[in-house]
């Protein structure tokens, strides 16, 4: 088609043109090579992408990653004002996230007496009479982390050992795992626990079995349930104190995001104090992102308490605070027999454990969540345990056309053979914590006597499970264990003590590689919470949430995994924390470029 335009008017309207295409080219550009607000150089940064493992340098902007490649290429991210990290040939790994956490209730102990490295009833009853002099204020005493190989031959603690240290104040220690605690008589008396009182479904209170006299031993959640009504609650003030202690103990660590699968007590779960997030949000002082599951308690799940879950779901669904799963605790642990097994305990024929939730009761309530679309948690340690939650995770999929909710099974400490497939056909997120694998004299002597030699070859499964297509998301319990991650980085790797025990490892077959160690902290963790679009690797797009640690995890021996220590961790951009031996490296640099 010809143009009626005159030939100057047709020189203007290309020269136009141009313009405007000059114009639109440099506006793609400049927004291809987005100003950013941090650069990291001179990195090994392990992407967790398997196409792209390894790159140079990161660029971000805001809260999103901008640019993952080489250092050259990373100087078109780069202005005056842009913050510049020199990581000095360091390994730089996305964040880490808790899958499995107790926050609250970890926060809150950091500042209560530690046992978890006592080696007998005498060296706890040193440490908690210390901690009780140092702190004549304190009308009760409370502590964590002591063993049952600690106990003795029955493994068991009993009242008179506290009575004889500290007779006239309030005592209440719990066990490592959470399942067992340990009181003296005055607080038994202030209970109202005695011979007459009933054990409570689910739990038992341990008695003399000559006098049925209560010993001070309270077995899982039910029983130590009798001693909330005495116990004196955190205030707000000392809720928000313990939540900012716990925030720099993560980031510390190298923790960016955690799930919490709720607590005990009254108003100690993380959900039921989500506005005291908000409260920390709103003066900037939030910088750990957290997933929050409700706890659903037998023997049913109301209509009420199933709107509140769609509520929290409702009003807290940000990339900060998010709430929306339910947990329910299928059964106990193994060291105290009351974790479900499908044969008897091979210490005690008479013992195999029980079920807390009745399997009918729990397969109806599962398909009612996993059709309004509520991810699920679900405590299952022993193999029977395992097998109902499977079966009702099944049925729910089955009845109601779903797919990919990833509900989830956490501990799994013993897995029957026939199941350990079923993680990967059923999409079923195996969530574990690699330190509950900790070869020590806990896990030796006591809950692999409880097992048995044949059941313990299937002991913390991650290898067989992945190896079958399951994705594997890790944590720590905490506190049930550290909120560390290293250590149990290191466990997914050697199944060994520091010191080197077993040599071959325990049930060596199991062990992992250290690539599968860390997908299972980021990007099995990121899968577990339905976020890997925005996290678990380092790729454009991405939150900007990564860590510099001070060695090389794919190059140093794994027993000197252990002793990672965090040189700076960021979240969302912003550096929230960052070691006094990368502040000085800085510094130098900067010095030196002066």
């Amino acid at each position: 088609m010809r143009s009626n335009l005159r030939p100057g008017a047709r020189i203007a309207l290309q020269l136009s043109l141009l313009l405007t295409l000059a114009v639109t080219v440099s506006h793609a550009a400049a927004a291809k090579n987005a100003s950013a607000d941090t650069v990291v150089i001179h990195a090994r940064v392990y992407t967790v992408k398997p196409k792209q493992p390894w790159a140079e340098a990161i660029a971000a902007r805001n809260e999103e990653i901008v640019f993952v490649g080489s250092n050259k290429e990373v100087e078109a991210h780069r202005e005056k004002k842009t913050r510049v990290i020199d990581a000095g040939g360091r390994l730089v790994l996305p964040g880490f996230t808790d899958s499995h956490s107790h926050f609250l209730d970890g926060a809150l102990s950091l500042e209560r007496v530690h046992l978890d490295d006592a080696k007998d009833v005498a060296e706890i009853q040193r440490l908690v009479k210390a901690y009780a002099d140092a702190h004549p204020e304190l009308k009760w005493i409370r502590g964590r982390g002591w063993t049952y190989p600690a106990m003795g031959p029955t493994n068991l603690p009993h009242k008179k050992d506290l009575d004889a240290i500290i007779p006239d104040r309030l005592v209440y220690l719990e066990a490592f795992d959470g399942h067992t605690w340990w009181v003296n008589s005055k607080a038994l008396r202030l209970a109202g626990i005695n011979r007459n009182t009933p054990n409570p479904h689910g739990g038992e209170i341990v008695r003399d079995p000559a006098t049925g006299e209560p010993t001070g031993a309270l077995k899982e959640d039910s029983a130590d349930a009798l001693m909330l009504p005495v116990l004196p609650l955190p205030s707000r003030d000392e809720k928000i104190a313990a939540y900012k202690a716990g925030f720099k103990e993560a980031n510390r660590a190298g923790l960016v995001r955690v799930h919490t699968a709720g607590g005990v007590g009254v108003g100690m779960s993380d959900l039921m104090n989500a506005d005291l997030f908000e409260e920390v949000r709103k003066a900037g002082d939030l910088t750990v992102r957290f997933s929050m599951a409700y706890r659903a308690e037998p023997p049913n799940v109301t209509s009420k308490q199933i709107q509140d879950v769609e509520d929290a779901r409702a009003q807290y669904h940000d990339e900060w605070i998010s709430a929306g799963a339910v947990t329910f605790f299928m059964d106990g642990v193994i060291e105290s027999h009351t974790a479900a097994m499908l044969a008897p305990y091979s210490d005690d024929p008479k013992l195999s454990g029980s079920l807390l939730w009745d399997p009918a009761t729990y397969r109806k309530i599962v398909a009612d969540l996993d059709k309004r679309g509520i991810q699920i948690f679900t405590h299952s340690i022993g193999d029977r345990a395992i097998r109902v939650t499977l079966d009702a995770y099944e049925n729910a999929g089955q009845q109601n056309g779903t797919k990919d909710r990833r509900h989830r099974i956490e501990h799994i400490e013993d897995v029957s053979a026939e199941d350990i497939p079923r993680f990967g056909k059923l999409g079923v997120i195996a969530s574990f914590q690699p330190l509950h694998a900790y070869p020590n004299q806990d896990t030796l002597d006591v809950w692999l006597r409880n097992e048995g030699p044949e059941r313990g070859q299937r002991a913390w499964a991650w290898r067989s499970i992945q190896g079958d297509g399951g994705v594997l998301a890790f944590g720590s319990d905490w506190p049930i264990v550290t909120l560390n991650p290293w250590e149990g980085v290191q466990n997914a790797i050697t199944r060994q003590t520091v010191e080197g025990n077993p040599p071959e490892g325990f049930v060596p077959k199991e062990r992992l590689r250290v690539e599968d160690a860390v997908r299972g902290y980021t990007m099995g963790a990121a899968i577990a919470g339905h976020r890997e679009q925005r996290e678990g690797s380092r790729e454009k797009g991405k939150l900007a949430d990564l860590i510099v640690i001070d060695r090389n995890l794919f190059e140093i021996e794994p027993k000197e995994i252990g002793k990672t220590e965090v040189l700076l961790t960021m979240v969302g951009g912003r550096v929230v924390y960052e070691s006094p031996a990368l502040k000085s490296a800085i510094s130098q640099k900067n010095a030196e470029a002066k």
